[in-house]
């Protein structure tokens, strides 16, 4: 029996014995930081005004702690933070006003990609990659363009654009278009825009960004303007940048199982299209142990402080699963072209090798 077969018999014990989430951990959780993030944004404050040196390494600490409230967020979006409903909602929300994402909007669209995992059909990732056909209609210099758009340089602008622009210009957009849908003497009822699915995501949006925007109103005056948002869009944005990389080197690395719909299989996916990302114990700690993505896709049930116990005690279910460690992210960041005859993520070097092999 192979192990894809053993952790297939497995998979229902397996969930049962390690999804059990705990308020007391939950809080826990909460406190070690949330509270640490408001005293390093008091320091950064602090520094400012007498030893710029110390705000700048208060803004790394910040920059550590909010990739964290981002895994939090996501944790709280899959109900496993706490046992409570009402606190993985209640959490879920300032988390997301901290991390600039309207956070039950982004859990639906992350709930597809769980849905989908492995399923290049459907779900491309964060990064939108392309397949080798796609890739291959395009010209050199729009080549050229993907591949630079999608180097590590750039992840601090994809974080900006991911956590503080889109969230910000796309709810304006949708506003606008409401308010165009009505003064054409037309009902909200019959009103559709692509920014938004239900009135329940337009309200969590809405109260994400009035509360948002409220806050940097708030802050601005007691930093000043300019002193908060070199702050607060510097260690937003290398955050995202570096929250993306991550999670994007857990789907797209050399080898990487993607499938079509057609023999697409989920627990394929969870162990042969995840993987584990072997971290040092403190930036496990800063991802709410989130490397351990392959048992976080068994079953996003599961509550990020029972990953590691569910790993190390079914070891054997895992041997197989892929292992990416840091020294290792630059090579698979390049790993960013869908093939699907093969149903497998390459690399843009690979890729060239085969076209050169195919010309000649």
């Amino acid at each position: 029996m192979t192990a894809l077969e053993e952790l297939q018999r497995r998979k229902l014990a397996i969930i049962r014995a390690y999804s059990a989430s705990s308020n007391v951990t939950g809080l826990i959780q909460s406190a070690t930081t949330l509270l640490p993030l408001a005293a390093l944004c008091v320091l950064a404050a602090w520094g400012l005004t007498h030893d710029v040196r110390v705000t700048v390494l208060a803004s790394v600490g910040i920059t550590l702690l909010l990739l964290r409230v981002f895994a939090l967020m996501h944790e709280c979006g899959h109900g496993a933070l706490f046992a409570s409903r009402a606190l993985n909602r209640g959490f879920g929300f300032v988390y997301g006003v901290i991390s600039g994402m309207p956070q039950y909007v982004w859990s639906q669209h992350h709930e597809y990609h769980h849905r989908n995992n492995g399923n290049w059909e459907k779900y491309r990732g964060p990064l939108t990659t392309l397949s080798t056909h796609e890739y291959a209609a395009l010209s050199p210099a729009q080549q050229k363009r993907y591949r630079r758009m999608r180097h590590l340089a750039f992840a601090p602008l994809a974080g900006f654009v991911y956590l503080i622009f889109n969230p910000r210009v796309n709810w304006v957009k949708g506003n606008v278009q409401l308010l165009a849908h009505m003064v054409r003497g037309r009902g909200p009822t019959t009103f559709q825009t692509r920014y938004w699915k239900t009135w329940r995501e337009y309200r969590h949006m809405s109260a994400n960004n009035l509360v948002l925007i409220s806050a940097w109103i708030v802050l601005s005056h007691l930093v000043g303007t300019g002193n908060f948002f070199a702050i607060y869009l510097s260690t937003l944005s290398i955050s995202g940048g570096v929250g993306i990389l991550l999670f994007t080197v857990q789907h797209n690395f050399d080898q990487s199982y993607a499938a079509p719909t057609a023999t697409w299989s989920y627990d394929q996916g969870a162990l042969h299209g995840t993987s584990f990302l072997v971290l040092p114990s403190w930036m496990n700690w800063c991802t709410a142990n989130i490397g351990y993505h392959h048992v976080h896709h068994l079953s996003s049930a599961i509550p990020n402080y029972r990953l590691v116990a569910c790993h190390k005690e079914n070891a054997e279910l895992f041997v197989d699963v892929p292992r990416i460690t840091l020294r290792q992210v630059p090579a698979a960041v390049s790993c960013l072209l869908w093939d699907p005859e093969a149903e497998r993520i390459i690399s843009f070097a690979e890729y060239e090798r085969t076209a050169v092999a195919q010309r000649a």
